[in-house]
């Protein structure tokens, strides 16, 4: 028992450091191209904190453990908004933008009720729907690339050599791949030791020990007043968590 909480634990350690590393490196070859610091949260920073999530889950499904697979999604994104945003706004007071409020909000809102939609026909997510979840995820990813376009750019922070960003983004995703296999193996072995349901692990430990990286993130823009990084973080991870996991079959 204990060595599967080890397991566990070095699962999320290498999840957050992973994540951590393929942040930064990615982040700052983004900055180098003067995109603007809210698409930097909506995208690279929110899909790189989502990694932990969509590697556990992909890990999990590969593995049968499609309890842990949706827990993880559905807790991940209550400890985003209740948790993460709340420690953020005790730190500062997040404004949000208006494109925020109009636009990537009422989106999130609207693929969680088709989660539950589809999630209510036949208590599972079929082949079919992942495809039409898919098709959501790239129409957002167009969104986004329009406000790319038409957005100003920011002032450049540290400045990383390319070289260095791309070995921080090859190791964070080695990472994150080798993290996700502890993690889920810990995870389930906790889960048979003390009869508990791979859902419940899935919406607890697991997906705490997930969202590690959007509470570190967060919280860090927000220290820094970077306000756009810490909402756009929240808001994209959680469309990224439903929308790229979501091709999941029980």
């Amino acid at each position: 028992m204990i060595q599967q909480v080890i397991i566990l634990l070095v699962g999320f350690i290498f999840l957050v450091k992973g994540a951590d590393w393929f942040v930064e490196g990615a982040a700052s070859i983004a900055r180098k191209l003067g995109i603007p610091q809210l698409i930097i949260g909506l995208t690279i920073v929110a899909m790189g904190t989502s990694m932990p999530e969509a590697a556990v889950s992909i890990t999990a499904a590969l593995q049968q453990n499609a309890g842990i697979t949706i827990g993880n999604v559905v807790g991940s994104n209550i400890l985003n908004i209740f948790i993460i945003l709340g420690i953020t706004a005790l730190i500062t007071n997040v404004k949000i933008q208006k494109s925020t409020i109009r636009y990537e909000i009422p989106f999130m809102i609207l693929i969680t009720i088709i989660l539950m939609i589809c999630g209510m026909t036949d208590m599972k997510i079929t082949f079919i729907e992942g495809i039409f979840l898919w098709i959501l995820f790239i129409a957002y990813l167009v969104y986004l690339f329009i406000m790319a376009r038409n957005g100003e750019t920011q002032e450049e922070e540290k400045d990383i050599p390319v070289w260095k960003c791309l070995i921080f983004i090859l190791i964070g995703g080695i990472l994150v791949v080798k993290g996700s296999d502890f993690a889920v193996s810990g995870a389930s072995a906790i889960a048979r030791y003390f009869g508990m349901s791979e859902r419940f692990i899935g919406l607890t430990i697991v997906a705490f020990g997930t969202s590690l990286p959007e509470l570190v993130t967060s919280v860090t823009a927000a220290k820094r007043g970077n306000a756009g990084i810490a909402i756009g973080n929240i808001v994209g991870s959680n469309i990224f968590n439903i929308l790229f996991r979501s091709e999941e079959r029980r």
